[in-house]
């Protein structure tokens, strides 16, 4: 039996200042809806420099102390693991601004569930506020499973 598989590792980081999180109306591709700030780790890169350095591309803020709350991941069909490294941010400079990435904005905590989410952001959203830590998408049949 296999012991490894093939994995991309990528990151997202919701960023608060009290009760207004930054959000990301991700357009560009096939993954589309609201979402948070993130992206691809790169080889050999630190994986709290890849959220700095993504969240920086994509909203002009300069994260600091990026915390490490929990991971959403799935097996794709093509056998390879994608594992999003989720994050939380109350220390920020910068001045926001959107990207090629899609518009971004704050928006009230206690708004973003009612918003055009991309797949799975409500269970990312849940692992950001606390509970559970994991969140595993079986492609197999369809379920999310909170750990």
């Amino acid at each position: 039996m296999e012991q490894q598989e093939p994995t991309i590792w990528t990151n997202m980081c919701m960023i608060y200042d009290d009760d207004r999180i930054v959000v990301l109306d991700k357009v560009n591709d096939s993954y589309t809806g609201i979402t948070f700030p993130g992206g691809h780790v790169r080889k050999g890169e630190p994986f709290a420099d890849a959220v700095i350095r993504e969240v920086e591309e994509e909203t002009g803020l300069c994260i600091k102390a990026p915390e490490l709350c929990g991971i959403y991941n799935w097996v794709r069909e093509d056998g390879i693991r994608y594992v999003v490294l989720l994050y939380k941010a109350e220390y920020f400079y910068g001045e926001l601004c959107s990207s090629e990435e899609g518009a971004v904005f704050w928006i009230d905590k206690k708004e973003f569930l009612k918003q055009k989410l991309a797949h799975g952001m409500d269970k990312v959203f849940t692992i950001l506020e606390g509970e559970p830590s994991e969140c595993f998408f079986s492609l197999e049949d369809g379920m999310e499973y909170l750990k």
